[in-house]
């Protein structure tokens, strides 16, 4: 029964997602066209993210350590256990922000038009377009548009998730581009919904997002850049839930 319960639940989740999205679509359409639009573009995406998840039972509770500075360029670090992560940070980062994720996105009904626009796609599979896709997040980020990503590359396949192994991309960036960074652990989303939730459905309920103080990349180099990625991966899997 509980089965049938969150396999219905998720059905429900993704009639709104899908419905709400092709509300907003002729505004993400036109908005989506022209960077200097991505800012009304990203409001959207928040007002969008968090109706079709309120319509689902589905609430985000964010702690912060510092308070952000609106006006600031970050990078967002966070662990990645489910498609929900992508409204998580939708309704958490602010202005003009893109997201970096895997080259699939671009064929998705959802998520395909920010990905083919405002967003940057990766085959991490490649080093070419590994190489290509950090050039272009680092061009946004002198333009002053804060970046989102996962540096576990992927959803992993293990349940209850683990947080796995960092590339190394996003923290050798926020020191050459000098942009300070933000881990955040993203604690309980996959007790809400696991990855896609095909397996295992969704269900109601507050997702808990903790968000670390920003790390300075002022006065590192190169050489830091290992050191970076342990600190943000001890620092996000000190606030996960297992």
């Amino acid at each position: 029964m509980i089965k049938f319960l969150r396999q219905a639940h998720r059905v429900w989740y993704l009639f709104w997602i899908f419905f709400t999205f092709f509300l907003f679509y002729p505004i993400y359409f036109i908005t989506s066209r022209n960077p200097k639009y991505y800012g009304i573009l990203n409001f959207f995406r928040m007002a969008n993210s968090f109706i079709c998840s309120a319509l689902a039972g589905v609430f985000y509770s964010f702690s912060f350590e510092e308070q952000l500075n609106p006006n600031q360029t970050y990078i967002y670090c966070a662990n990645h256990t489910s498609n929900l992560d992508i409204m998580i940070f939708c309704i958490l980062a602010k202005g003009r922000y893109h997201f970096m994720g895997k080259d699939e996105l671009l064929n998705n009904p959802v998520l395909g038009i920010f990905f083919k626009t405002i967003d940057i796609s990766v085959n991490r599979d490649s080093k070419i377009s590994a190489f290509r896709a950090f050039k272009k997040a680092g061009e946004n980020l002198e333009k002053g548009m804060s970046l989102i990503i996962f540096p576990e590359g992927k959803i992993d396949d293990h349940y209850p998730p683990k947080l796995g192994e960092f590339k190394n991309g996003p923290f050798r960036l926020a020191i050459d581009k000098n942009i300070p960074l933000i881990p955040v652990s993203i604690t309980n989303v996959w007790k809400i919904n696991w990855d896609d939730g095909a397996k295992y459905g969704s269900k109601p309920g507050i997702c808990d997002i903790y968000v670390h103080k920003p790390i300075n990349t002022a006065e590192l180099t190169d050489l830091d850049a290992e050191n970076l990625k342990n600190k943000v991966f001890n620092l996000i899997d000190s606030k996960l839930i297992i």
